[in-house]
């Protein structure tokens, strides 16, 4: 870990020198060098920045460029800060945590002592702007679309363009399970409408931080001002509606606010994990409102859909990776999205950090114990078959003691993939594989790694065979 004040700054030389050779020298200048580190802590990396605007810039154009070097040179955990002049906000945290982005706190209304336009006996002139809580890289155009969303993405533009009473889609409800993107779609409909409707109020909020502005309300005595603050807003994006589940007095506080906006032909979008008929202890009054517009799931990816994301993926990062290995990635990583993007900026990282080509064999070998793969029963029979099958070669003259090199190449084929794709001991596949012992095996798979490395034709090949295993 990085602690010294001269450990860090020569951190952050070395992350400039990356970046300077990954951008123009105009580019560098404008948007770099006016950058100074104040401290780091070990998890947090401390900027000081021209201005808020600044900072804008830097994380809409620039964050992918920075993000892998501040996690190579500080530590995956690390979160940027920024420190800004006085007249503008002191300091401002990054979405650049190296290890997971994540949505700045909800602004708290309980600091309002008049926060809408409804209170009784009050008028005011102007509505009080506040942060809309929405991350700008969650946007419509880097959502990807599929056979699994294309319902959601749909309902969700169609949302974005007319909020509230001009669409049946009120409230859009939007559920699926962990990692599909719904966070992803329902803020990129808060930006959307940002962009098209700069005068809306536009507000996300995670019902756990929703929970824990009702519960400090509650001590405080301040329930009304809670209400009246959301009852002001112009589209409420609510995530994780399950979460209220056993909470009588926050689902009654929703549900002033629920019935408030729908009157006012305001915009609701709900996110949850299960549709509306699968919600448990929640009042069936405010069950039913969630049935009243539109419900619409988010479906495991199909393989064409994890194809997308994984070249999105891969061009957001700059890496070339080679159809074949795309294949087997959708192949094999599991439906969940994160677990995709999770997986890719693995790869990337590992093979730029160790000069390594992006191939099947090597992704594999990262990757299996960082995401699940599908797992499928491969018999040593099952190998021997395809080999003989692929190479033309009878299983009898595999097993023989025959050395011509086509057969010997197919044995020590056979024994390299039962070593690579099976549990099954070294002496084990010896045995099942014309009776060799375990040092025959252990000089096959070395023969066939030493013919991968430096003949491309026959690695391809050795691929080739060992897809048509998996398969």
């Amino acid at each position: 870990m990085l602690t010294s004040s001269v450990a860090y700054k020569d951190a952050w030389q070395n992350c400039l020198s990356q970046i300077k050779a990954q951008t123009t020298a105009e580019e560098f200048a404008q948007w770099f060098l006016p950058i100074v580190p104040l401290e780091f802590d070990g998890s947090r990396l401390r900027l000081r920045v021209p201005s808020k605007s600044f900072v804008d810039r830097i994380e809409e154009r620039y964050l992918n460029v920075l993000r892998p070097l501040i996690a190579e040179s500080f530590g995956y955990q690390t979160r940027l800060c920024y420190a800004v002049p006085k007249d503008e906000q002191q300091t401002i945290s990054s979405s650049a945590n190296t290890s997971k982005q994540s949505v700045p706190t909800p602004f708290d209304p309980t600091n309002i002592q008049n926060p809408g336009l409804i209170i009784p006996g009050l008028v005011q002139k102007t509505t009080p702007r506040f942060d809309p809580q929405l991350n700008k890289s969650y946007t419509f155009s880097t959502f990807i679309e599929g056979e699994c969303n294309r319902l959601v993405r749909s309902a969700s533009m169609a949302v974005a363009i007319n909020p509230g009473s001009s669409t049946p889609f009120n409230p859009l409800y939007i559920y699926g399970d962990s990692g599909l993107g719904k966070t992803h779609v329902a803020q990129a409909i808060g930006n959307e409408i940002s962009l098209r409707h700069p005068e809306l109020q536009v507000l996300y909020v995670a019902m756990s931080k929703f929970q824990s502005q009702y519960q400090a309300a509650t001590i405080e005595k301040n329930i009304p001002n809670f209400i009246h603050f959301y009852q002001g807003v112009d589209v409420l994006i609510l995530d994780d509606i399950q979460e209220l589940s056993g909470k009588p007095g926050t689902q009654n506080a929703f549900f002033n606010i629920f019935n408030h906006l729908q009157m006012s032909g305001k915009q609701l979008v709900l996110i949850s994990d299960k549709p509306p008929v699968e919600l448990k202890d929640i009042e069936e009054r405010l069950l039913t409102r969630f049935k009243w517009g539109l419900s619409a799931q988010i479906h495991i990816p199909d393989f064409q859909t994890k194809i997308k994301i994984i070249k999105s993926k891969a061009a957001r990062l700059g890496a070339e990776i080679p159809e074949d290995v795309i294949n087997y990635l959708a192949d094999n990583i599991s439906a969940n999205i994160r677990e995709i993007e999770g997986a890719i900026s693995s790869l990337v990282a590992n093979t730029s950090f160790m000069g390594k080509k992006i191939t099947i064999s090597l992704a594999k070998d990262i990757l299996k114990g960082y995401i699940s793969l599908y797992q499928k029963e491969i018999t040593i029979e099952h190998i021997i078959d395809t080999v003989c099958s692929y190479m033309n070669i009878d299983k009898e003259r595999l097993a023989s003691a025959e050395r011509t090199r086509e057969v010997a190449i197919a044995r020590q084929l056979a024994m390299y993939l039962a070593k690579q794709l099976t549990k099954t001991p070294l002496s084990a596949i010896g045995a099942a594989i014309g009776g060799r012992n375990h040092a025959t095996v252990l000089h096959s798979c070395k023969t066939i790694s030493n013919l991968m490395d430096t003949d491309k034709s026959f690695r391809l090949q050795v691929e080739e065979i060992e897809r048509a295993v998996s398969a």
